[in-house]
């Protein structure tokens, strides 16, 4: 969407829309006349309501309102890598795996294939008279906070730890998700959790998080600014935590002076579910349920998911909140309404053409197994990949490689066709005459596993020619709070899996590695021992079928890892600790087993003829570009990654951080001319104070298919900026 069709997106709350599609025949009331403005119908029907019909608004479940043909409504929907919890939908790869592709227009497209599927099935509930919850158009996603801790269950729903790659996926899958029509928009999506919120999440409830002002405005707040600025999100909620000892989801800071006053957010704000009853119980800010409503209300919360909003009424008889407050709210939310064009007819609103064919289409299906294949990391790589054409017998062994729960993650819909790690490559073997064994050879936690599952696994090991071990986590073991296990309390893996490794290892076959997780696991055992490690994330209905892609040599990989693999929970500051001193490639003081964007290919390129533009400052972009060369005899993707550092930038800064990333196709031997552009964000630093200044000085620029390192050659360009190309294998 180019930066004119974001605007239009920005202003569609308040943009003008059509007839009602209600129940109640038009009339005179200028809410119902489709030739006048939004906001004028907003404001009339409002007007027309009890103080009782407001309040009634102001929470998720909102009911219907017979007498101005208003409907009832639920606000909570969830849609983070597909439509979830309403039944059958595409399911794509877990947002953490999205996040591995280095690629935003891969995303907006995965976006558009969510959004489509969502309108698609909420038109088919309006046919049948549903309201209900999980059945709306109003998502609670994306999940924009940054993974500054493996430990976190909820890692696996972001982008990953550094705030460009969040902030630069996050705007496209706004962007997909709420749709470029001038008058309407196709859903709302919501940026969640603002802000600081990271885990621990058995304390989520109660904690105060506390970072520094460094800290708040350099790691936890720039994608915020970016989905609000940038992506036109419609809907924002705050986090459970409070920040700086107030309840996020009743900050003035946050919600009226930083989203709506320096940012210019014109959406709604939506609780967390719960959140406001944490305000009394969890936070001790408030004695009453009222206060606690009143405070949130007037803080810029126009929404509870749950029914605490509903103590509104009582707040306004103890005067506790304003008239014009709760208008305030209640304009906000029906503006919402009309945008999405939910009291308009079906002809005048194109989204609501899209039919239920749509959902899990053929089309749907192949674009979740290109993203799980961008999304798959090649970490390690000693000659065992791909598969093809010299292993005839291979071995399946893991007790994730026949899992459907590992495809899925969590806030997932049903996949009607879902393709595990051995049905793909079962299907791939077979299609090629290879035969293939599989052995769980170990439960996927726990302290032991029985010797016949471990004696069945290296039974079938030493029988074939390779091995591919599947093993790690699933969402039944790392997620939210009260869904699963919650946070880990080890980055390794399980120990019954742990010791089918190694045994594995002992029968001398090639063993490839494949790791399913939402997070970072710790390996370092089989980083010395292994032949090929992969990881997989967690990939999505068709991530068995995109997996057996990567092995078998159809497609090279190219992914990259979104966060930082660390060696042990050891090398981490304590979880509760909001400081990011010593923590993401960022702020690293210890070197970890694979860095952030690490990933190989089977193919090789070449970097070279890096041109920067001869002059810059912190308000414009800098335009730069590289020439990357496919040097190999196969087609091939490979991620542009480009970096910058100030040797002599204070201890509180960054060491380095992503400035920008292009991921580009390339044909064998093909060399093409990269263009890049650093934001003008990218070129200030963050002072101790939280504000952002220019840059002075010079400026290294690292270009290259990863981090840099000690082997890169620096070489000075115009105007004191320091630039580094390097070849790597």
């Amino acid at each position: 969407m180019t930066r004119a069709r974001t605007a239009l997106a920005l202003v569609a709350l308040t943009a003008c829309a059509r007839a009602p599609r209600v129940a109640a025949p038009p009339g005179p009331e200028p809410f119902r006349d489709p030739a006048r403005p939004i906001a004028e119908r907003v404001g009339d029907l409002v007007a027309r309501m009890t103080l009782d019909e407001k309040v009634g608004q102001l929470v998720d479940d909102a009911p219907a309102i017979p007498r101005l043909g208003v409907p009832a409504y639920g606000w909570w929907s969830e849609a983070l890598h597909g439509v979830a919890r309403a039944g059958r939908a595409t399911v794509f790869p877990q947002a953490i795996a999205l996040a591995a592709t280095f690629d935003d227009a891969l995303v907006g497209h995965v976006a558009t294939a969510i959004s489509d599927e969502a309108r698609a099935k909420y038109e088919e509930a309006q046919r049948h008279g549903a309201h209900g919850r999980y059945e709306g158009l109003t998502f609670f996603s994306p999940n924009v906070n940054i993974f500054r801790d493996p430990r976190w269950g909820r890692g696996q729903e972001t982008y990953g730890e550094d705030p460009l790659l969040t902030a630069r996926l996050g705007v496209a899958f706004v962007r997909g998700m709420q749709g470029d029509d001038p008058r309407y928009l196709k859903t709302i999506a919501t940026a969640k959790h603002f802000a600081a919120h990271s885990g621990p999440e058995a304390l989520r409830h109660s904690f105060d998080a506390r970072p520094s002002a460094h800290d708040l405005a350099d790691t936890y707040l720039p994608q915020f600014e970016a989905l609000v600025r940038e992506g036109g999100v419609g809907a924002v909620m705050p986090a459970y935590n409070r920040l700086d000892g107030v309840p996020c989801a009743a900050s003035p800071a946050l919600l009226t002076q930083t989203l709506r006053g320096a940012w210019g957010f014109r959406g709604f704000v939506v609780s967390d579910c719960g959140a406001i009853g944490d305000i009394v119980g969890g936070h001790h800010a408030a004695d009453t349920l009222e206060r606690a409503a009143a405070m949130a209300l007037d803080a810029g919360t126009d929404l509870s998911c749950g029914a605490e909003f509903g103590a509104l009424a009582g707040a306004r008889a103890l005067g506790l909140v304003t008239d014009a407050a709760i208008d305030g709210a209640v304009t906000r939310l029906f503006t919402a309404r009309f945008a999405l064009g939910m009291f308009d007819p079906d002809a005048l609103v194109p989204y609501a053409r899209l039919p239920m064919s749509v959902v899990e289409s053929a089309a749907h299906r192949a674009l979740a197994r290109v993203a799980a294949r961008e999304s798959i990391v090649l970490l390690e790589n000693h000659g065992a990949l791909p598969l093809a054409p010299r292993v005839r017998r291979l071995a399946v062994v893991g007790p994730t490689a026949d899992d459907v729960d590992v495809l899925l993650g969590n806030y997932h819909g049903e996949p009607t066709l879902p393709v595990t790690p051995f049905a793909g490559l079962r299907a791939a073997a077979e299609a090629r005459g290879v035969s293939i064994a599989y052995a769980r050879g170990a439960p996927l936690v726990g302290r032991g596993g029985s010797s016949a599952q471990l004696a069945d696994a290296l039974r079938v090991a030493r029988r074939s020619d390779a091995v591919v071990a599947v093993l790690g986590l699933s969402a039944r073991y790392e997620g939210e709070e009260g869904d699963s296990a919650g946070d880990r309390t080890s980055l390794g893996l399980p120990p019954p899996q742990q010791r089918l490794l190694e045994a594995l290892v002992a029968t001398g076959k090639p063993v490839v590695l494949v790791l399913t997780a939402g997070s970072a696991l710790s390996v370092p055992w089989a980083a010395t021992h292994v032949a090929a490690i992969v990881y997989a994330f967690y990939p999505g209905e068709e991530g068995g079928a995109a997996l057996a892609d990567v092995l078998f040599g159809d497609v090279s990989p190219a992914g990259r890892l979104p966060v930082t693999v660390y060696r042990a929970e050891d090398d981490l500051p304590a979880f509760t600790d909001y400081s990011m001193r010593g923590r993401t490639y960022r702020y690293l003081e210890k070197p970890p087993l694979w860095r952030f964007g690490d990933g190989a290919s089977y193919a090789t390129f070449a970097y070279s003829n890096l041109v920067v533009a001869p002059a810059f400052d912190s308000t414009h972009d800098l335009a730069l570009s590289v020439d990357v060369e496919n040097t190999s005899a196969r087609a091939a993707d490979e991620v542009v990654e480009v970096y910058l550092s100030k040797p002599d930038a204070p201890a509180y800064a960054p060491r380095r951080w992503l400035a920008a990333f292009s991921r580009v196709t390339l044909a064998p031997r093909e060399r093409r001319t990269v263009p890049l552009s650093i934001p003008s964000r990218e070129l200030t630093l963050v002072d101790e104070t939280g504000a952002r200044v220019p840059i002075v000085g010079a400026v290294a620029i690292a270009v290259g298919g990863r981090q840099p390192d000690a082997a890169w050659r620096y070489a000075t360009t115009a105007d004191g900026l320091t630039g580094s190309v390097r070849s790597r294998p």
